[in-house]
């Protein structure tokens, strides 16, 4: 009997992007991602050309009984250059993380990791939404985009730039959590947990290193002035009452809703496919454009998984339990952050701001409850500090 004849597999397209993977040739694939950087260049020309100055903001916004950004806070180490070195600091990692994306494009076209952060880097504009739900209360000082703007208007006070470097956060995760499960695999052997369940694995590691990571930032952040969390639950938050809470169990585990996604999507397997490209193919994206396919089903599902990060705190500000306020409210420059009137019944003098989205969407029906200051409450001028 003859010998059966072993026939090698050919490519299948969707590895388009991976190293050594011949990548096949369009003129139209080629214009296409020529008009998406020209696009997202054009974007980022915009946007700076439009950043107001530090303390800029419309009568929406300022309070008209303050002059210049008094602060009743100090800063982490009494340190006030604090915002200065954090957006000299954003602008440098974008420079970076743009150079470096760039030499690995030209290197490695199209993969997987870049289109990646291309992803995490369009859901930047559901930012202003996503200081809405968790009342992410932002430096007036700060660089920052037009208070008028349609969807800005969403974010209590401003909406900085410096949430340009989101990439960097989001998908920074993956690197320790998939170099970390490689050592497990290897070690373990392939009757392992890690081996036999690598999605899961890789979900668990990025959960705990996402959890510290955001956690060590984010209180760094708020304790040097970037921003402030107005109003947490008590439960699960950390310095609860202070200018400076953190709600650490909520945001460090929230957050991870989309640090997850973004690893588990640039997950490569034995087929030597990530996950990104098996969704693609199995839903029939765009079978000619593989790479696009790829990038659009990430950016879809990195879209659905930010909007699951809003809708957790959406719930928390629907049913009203983040009742501890941060004082003092260390913006006075700014009209007090106060949607359902916490800072008035707890002392905070006015002026307030009840924020757009303070009626139906915040659960309230009528609006911000029109609650007189109390005198007596533990954020009033005379009790700040006892």
């Amino acid at each position: 009997m003859a010998k059966a004849i072993e026939v090698e597999p050919t490519q299948d397209v969707t590895t388009a992007g991976a190293p050594g993977a011949p990548e096949r040739k369009s003129i139209w694939g080629g214009i296409a991602w020529a008009v998406f950087g020209f696009g997202l260049f054009a974007f980022v020309v915009f946007v700076s050309y439009n950043l107001q100055p530090p303390g800029q903001m419309t009568a929406r916004v300022a309070n008209p009984n303050v002059t210049g950004a008094p602060r009743p806070v100090t800063p982490l180490f009494g340190d006030t250059a604090w915002l200065t070195k954090m957006q000299l600091g954003t602008i440098a990692t974008v420079f970076l993380v743009v150079v470096a994306m760039v030499v690995m494009w030209r290197r490695y076209p199209r993969h997987p990791v870049l289109l990646c952060a291309l992803g995490c880097t369009a859901i930047v504009w559901m930012d202003p939404i996503m200081n809405w739900a968790p009342y992410a209360v932002y430096n007036p000082q700060l660089w920052h985009l037009p208070n008028d703007w349609v969807l800005v208007r969403l974010s209590p006070t401003i909406e900085p730039f410096v949430v340009l470097g989101y990439v960097t956060f989001y998908l920074g995760p993956f690197f320790p959590a998939i170099w970390l499960l490689r050592r497990l695999q290897a070690r373990r052997g392939v009757e392992s947990f890690w081996t036999r369940h690598p999605l899961i694995s890789l979900a668990a590691l990025v959960y705990v290193i996402g959890f510290v990571y955001d956690a060590m930032l984010e209180i760094f952040c708020i304790r040097a002035g970037l921003y402030l969390y107005s109003q947490v639950i008590p439960f699960g938050s950390v310095f609860a009452g202070k200018a400076y809470q953190f709600p650490l169990l909520w945001e460090s585990s929230l957050v991870t809703l989309v640090m997850i996604p973004a690893a588990i999507l640039v997950y490569r397997d034995d087929t030597g496919r990530t996950v990104a490209e098996k969704l693609a193919q199995r839903f029939k994206l765009f079978a000619k454009r593989p790479a696009l396919a790829t990038f659009l089903m990430m950016f879809v599902i990195l879209q659905f998984a930010y909007a699951g990060y809003g809708l957790g705190f959406a719930v928390i500000r629907w049913t009203k339990t983040a009742t501890s306020v941060a004082c003092p409210f260390p913006y006075p420059e700014a009209k007090t952050y106060d949607p359902n009137a916490f800072y008035a019944r707890n002392g905070q003098p006015g002026p307030y701001s009840p924020g757009n989205w303070d009626g139906w969407m915040s659960a309230q029906p009528n609006g911000r409850p029109d609650v007189p200051t109390n005198p007596d409450g533990r954020c009033s001028p005379q009790n700040i500090g006892k």
